[in-house]
């Protein structure tokens, strides 16, 4: 299968610098896959497209203030390390800048040296197992010393860090933020509850597939990288019955989406966990557990837009981005949103 496949043209000035001042208030094209249909609406009209006794699933991830700039001990050189996923303990999976020169027992000190490095195993791909060196609580001198990850492609200052979280944001350690949800204010979900709709929270940690492009030709070459995720006793046993009495489940983005797809193709059911997974979903694939989808605007040739083509159809999402891109829409992590029926 072709990357090239999964190629559309989009001008830079459409790609979102910094969200809207209410969450809300952002575009929202509603996609009808039976009518092959498209609609313009506003993100707070979602409530119109929700129904009583849907199950809205949403990733309650925290996102961490994962990039450091560090100094590695012995030659001074700069280094920038990027958190991925805990491991266990202190112990990080962690990409690396100027990897080349992280060694196995490389220390790298970070501020005023109240947090250190020492790499333990070198992966590929600038990739570096690394412990965390520290006194008192990890994620509070992470706080005083990390910065937001933001994507590369948002070149803009962030003022308020916390528009880069989800009003529900939780469970601390991703890499990224799952974005669809930033669109949903706390108003809004009430609006849902009061109209019988369940809201469901699973975790899955954002890594590496954020950040790293297709780089080959072949999509069935891609190797994805594994994420952490969680599913609850209560949260499975609320998914089971509603697939049981055939009432929609809806996955708030790609990573809500993955969540539940990986769950339930492995265990042909939904069923409590907390593992990693690396599913692929493309074209050709079989959706088993979400029956709509909230979604933002991906990035081209990215496994995110190739996720969401096998869920509506290649050519029906490229004919709503082609349309997208002529309406002026704003794109990616900031951007305008999606809703696929």
């Amino acid at each position: 299968m072709d990357i090239n496949l999964f190629d559309y043209d989009l001008p830079q000035e459409l790609i979102a610098q910094t969200p809207l001042k209410q969450r809300d208030h952002s575009r929202l094209m509603v996609l009808d896959r039976d009518k092959q249909s498209i609609e313009h609406k506003h993100f707070y009209d979602i409530v119109d497209y929700l129904h009583e006794g849907d199950v809205l699933v949403r990733n309650n991830t925290k996102v961490i203030p994962a990039r450091l700039y560090g100094i590695k001990e012995e030659t001074n050189g700069h280094v920038e390390v990027l958190l991925l996923k805990n491991v266990e303990g202190d112990v990080w999976e962690c990409l690396c800048g100027n990897a080349r020169i992280i060694k196995v027992n490389t220390l790298i000190t970070f501020g005023d040296g109240r947090l250190k490095a020492r790499c333990l195993e070198v992966r590929d791909e600038g990739i570096r197992v690394m412990e965390m060196i520290y006194d008192g609580i990890f994620y509070e001198v992470l706080d005083s010393l990390g910065l937001m990850p933001l994507p590369p492609y948002i070149k803009e200052h962030l003022e308020d860090k916390d528009r880069y979280q989800t009003v529900y944001a939780k469970i601390n350690g991703s890499a990224a933020a799952p974005t669809a949800g930033l669109h949903f204010t706390d108003e809004l979900i009430a609006t849902l509850k009061d109209r019988g709709i369940t809201i469901v929270d699973v975790t899955l940690h954002v890594g590496l597939g954020t950040f790293r492009p297709v780089k080959v030709d072949n999509v069935l070459e891609h190797h994805m990288h594994s994420e952490y995720y969680e599913m609850s006793e209560e949260a499975a046993s609320i998914l089971n019955q509603a697939k049981a009495e055939g009432r929609r489940i809806i996955a708030v983005g790609t990573t809500s989406c993955r969540t539940l797809e990986a769950n339930h193709k492995k265990y042909h059911e939904f069923k409590a966990t907390h593992e990693n997974t690396d599913i692929f979903i493309y074209p050709g694939y079989e959706y088993e557990a979400i029956d709509a989808l909230i979604t933002n605007f991906h990035l081209p040739k990215s496994t995110l837009i190739m996720l969401v083509s096998a869920f509506a159809s290649r050519e029906f999402i490229l004919k709503a981005y082609e349309e997208a891109v002529k309406d002026h829409y704003r794109f990616f992590s900031f951007g305008d949103a999606m809703l696929i029926l």
